[in-house]
């Protein structure tokens, strides 16, 4: 976590989780998968008119009846209850029993008609002979509430198939209007403001797209006894309204960053006319120069506060009024600019910024190397030592603060790239060589695929040293959210870049006599064709690295 005395808002702690359980109940259709949903109740505490999947808390009873339900050899004590929970509240809301009778023949309609469901479930069954049927109840996923709500649960969403011959009731008064629905009818119903469901339930539905069959399912949910993922999304503003998003979704680190107990406050939105606080410490200012190789423009940081000035990182193109608000956002105060290489629309904004200074700060980084494109040319007044430190000291409301900068040199996407850890708040400035939601090119002879890849090793060594747990790219969103994720963004990264160029030696080989322009037509074709070109360039790289380690 950043210091909390440079985080933006007071903190709350969240309410405390509920421990519950929710159950799909699925069945297969000539249409594909249909799973059963019911409403509920207007007047309901939570989620009040939503379409949901049957569920409820997890009470002391269901698990005390374990020796009541038949489990796989591989189902936890947790599961086996979370199950149990399931299968009650399945017969409690809508009248479905997923159990079987001594002689192993599921529940028919006349077991279901001499249960209460007022009454205490699982004795009942006991009483009837009926074995409760956790074992075939498997855990697809792994839901914590949102940090913000006001009730929160803890709850598994299990999966079972619909027991034949058995009707959904609803009780009428928890849950109403039983249907079943394809997932992307339900979906599409929501988009057309028919069919209201909650943001868990929306991800659900669109991951069971992906499978065609209920047997599909369930095998996939089989194979590990775990969940296939686990979320405790995080919500922002985007055009003035909520938007929740889960720990894979770009803008997840960012809201982690900035309010870590879940706290509504921070927009989303992608601009360039005001410096957007990340921290106390921590502004950036988006430059207006959006585009395929830049997405929404090249993000320039200041750090420091009004006590200690500021490091400026990565001013930019030389964009006028972009360099005025960075200015302005540092109150003039701007003690060192760092660019993190050479590239266009990183360093040409240095030298204007500086002017711009009284007085001038220095400019520092690396020289770009004699590899470099003509429109690529840097040369700081001062040249950057890898694990130099740059520091700001001052004072804050009375009290001594530092920043401290720690340079680290990565070759690779350039061969003057450098990124920085900014070592009291545990953050990453990546500059070009982790970005959010995209890979960077790497363009021979100035990029360097090895180089590269050593300096992403060098990186996830620095994030481990240094307990770094968010990165702040160049470009896009920051990255993180939670417990390591920052060190495996980075070996994500590295094993894309060697799996695709697994794809391209494969191509190679298949191709031997075929052009750079023919292997990107076969390596890249997941890629859209317009960014064949740019491709290309770290397609080079990768042959460049194949040809080396084969010599």
């Amino acid at each position: 976590m950043a210091r909390p005395n440079q985080l933006l808002h007071p903190q709350r702690e969240p309410v405390a989780t509920r421990p519950a359980a929710t159950v799909l109940l699925l069945r297969d259709s000539a249409r594909g998968i249909e799973v059963l949903m019911t409403r509920r109740s207007m007047t309901a505490s939570f989620a009040p008119g939503a379409y949901v999947f049957p569920g409820g808390g997890v009470d002391a009873l269901d698990a005390a009846s374990h020796a009541q339900a038949k489990r796989r050899a591989t189902q936890s004590d947790l599961h086996l209850t979370q199950a149990i929970a399931a299968i009650r509240e399945s017969f409690e809301e809508l009248g479905v029993l997923l159990a079987r009778r001594n002689d192993g023949s599921l529940a028919e309609h006349s077991d279901i008609a001499a249960l209460d469901r007022a009454r205490p479930f699982a004795a009942q069954c006991q009483r009837r002979g009926l074995t409760l049927a956790a074992d075939e109840v498997f855990v697809l996923a792994h839901w914590i509430t949102d940090r913000d709500l006001a009730r929160r649960f803890d709850v598994p969403f299990l999966v079972a198939r619909m027991p034949e011959g058995q009707t959904p009731v609803a009780d009428e008064s928890e849950q109403f209007e039983p249907v079943w629905v394809r997932p992307q009818d339900a979906l599409t119903r929501h988009q057309e403001g028919q069919f209201f469901i909650i943001f868990p339930t929306i991800r659900t539905l669109e991951r069971l797209l992906t499978y065609e069959t209920v047997d599909a399912v369930l095998r996939a949910c089989a194979a590990t006894e775990q969940p296939l993922w686990t979320s405790c999304p995080r919500a922002g503003l985007l055009a003035g309204r909520e938007a929740r998003y889960m720990e894979h979704d770009l803008p997840y680190g960012e809201l982690a960053l900035v309010c870590p107990d879940g706290q509504i406050v921070h927009a989303l939105d992608w601009q360039s006319e005001t410096p957007v606080a990340l921290l106390k410490n921590v502004l950036r200012l988006t430059a207006p120069n959006p585009g395929a190789m830049t997405g929404p423009g090249t993000n320039s940081y200041l750090v420091g506060d009004p006590g200690t000035g500021y490091i400026a990182i990565d001013p930019g193109p030389a964009d006028p009024e972009h360099l005025e608000k960075l200015w302005r956002a540092a109150a003039g105060d701007i003690r060192m600019i760092v660019c993190t290489h050479s590239h266009p629309d990183h360093s040409p904004g240095a030298a204007p910024l500086q002017t711009m200074c009284a007085p001038p700060p220095p400019i520092l980084g690396l020289p770009s190397a004699a590899s470099a494109r003509q429109h690529s040319q840097f040369t700081p007044d001062r040249a950057l030592q890898h694990e130099e430190l740059l520091t700001l000291s001052g004072w804050a409301q009375d009290a001594a603060v530092t920043h401290t900068l720690k340079v680290l040199h990565t070759p690779g996407h350039a061969a003057n790239h450098l990124c920085l850890l900014l070592l009291e708040d545990r953050l990453l400035f990546s500059g070009d060589h982790v970005l959010s939601g995209s890979t960077t090119v790497i363009d021979p002879p100035d990029g360097d695929m090895t180089r590269y890849i050593d300096s992403l090793d060098l990186l996830s060594a620095a994030c481990a040293q240094h307990a770094v747990e968010f990165i702040l790219p160049a470009h896009g969103h920051v990255i993180g959210g939670y417990a390591g994720e920052a060190a495996d963004a980075i070996a994500r990264l590295k094993a894309h870049r060697l799996q695709r160029e697994a794809r391209i030696l494969q191509v190679m080989q298949t191709h031997p006599s075929g052009t750079p322009d023919e292997w990107v037509a076969h390596a890249y074709d997941d890629v859209p064709q317009q960014m064949w070109p740019v491709a290309k360039r770290s397609l080079l790289a990768h042959v460049a690295r194949i040809e080396a380690t084969q010599s």
